[in-house]
C-alpha cells in the first residue's frame, strides 16, 4: 500500500551539515607575458594537479604566474605566484657560469636575493675583465721591458769595439801635445 501524501510529507530527511557553496574545490593558474599583458591566459580546474602542472609549464614558458585556490562566490585566494622569466634568467644564468668555468655560486651569497645567480655571474665577468686588463698591462710592460733589454743588448754588442778600447783622446796617433806659449799670448 501506497503512502498518503499527509504519510509521505512526515518524513524529511536530515540535511547533511557541509559546505553547499558552488565550485569550491576550483584551482585557478593566471598567467601573463610583459610583452602582452593585456592578454592573460587562464586555467580553471578541478584538479589540483593539473593545476600544478599548468603552473608549471606557464613558468617554464616565461610568465608571471599566479596559483589561486576558490574561496567561494568567485573569489579567489593566492596560494603561490612565481615570475617565470625571472627563474628562466637565473637558470640561464647559472648554465652561463658553469660553461664559462667560473666558480659556482656559493650557498650564503645572498640567499634571500631572486637574482643571486645573476648578480654572481656579473661579479665574475667583472672580475675575469679586470684580471684580463691587468694581464694586458702586465704582458706590454714585459713587452716594453724586454725592448729596452734588446735595445741595450744591441747597442752593446755594436759598441763593444769601442768600449773595449781606451777613448780616442787617450790613444797616442791621437793624442795632442801640449803648447808651450808665453802669457802674452793669451
Amino acid at each position: 500500500m501506497s503512502p498518503t501524501p499527509k504519510q509521505a510529507r512526515t518524513h524529511r530527511r536530515k540535511a547533511v551539515p557541509r559546505d553547499r557553496t558552488k565550485n569550491v574545490t576550483q584551482w585557478r593558474v593566471e598567467a601573463s607575458w610583459n610583452h602582452r599583458p593585456d592578454d592573460p591566459v587562464v586555467v580553471r580546474t578541478s584538479d589540483k594537479k593539473r593545476a600544478r602542472k599548468a603552473f608549471r609549464d606557464l613558468l617554464g614558458k616565461g610568465a608571471y604566474v599566479i596559483f589561486q585556490e576558490h574561496a567561494g562566490w568567485d573569489r579567489w585566494h593566492t596560494v603561490e605566484e612565481q615570475n617565470g622569466a625571472d627563474l628562466l634568467a637565473e637558470r640561464d644564468a647559472e648554465q652561463q657560469l658553469a660553461a664559462a668555468g667560473y666558480t659556482p655560486t656559493p650557498p650564503g651569497y645572498q640567499p634571500d636575493a631572486a637574482d643571486r645567480h645573476r648578480t654572481w655571474l656579473a661579479r665574475m665577468e667583472a672580475r675575469a675583465e679586470v684580471e684580463q686588463q691587468l694581464a694586458e698591462q702586465a704582458a706590454r710592460e714585459q713587452a716594453e721591458t724586454d725592448a729596452r733589454r734588446r735595445r741595450l743588448a744591441a747597442e752593446a754588442t755594436r759598441d763593444a769595439r769601442a768600449l773595449m778600447c781606451p777613448p780616442a783622446i787617450v790613444r797616442p796617433e791621437n793624442r795632442q801635445r801640449a803648447r808651450h806659449i808665453t802669457g802674452a799670448q793669451r
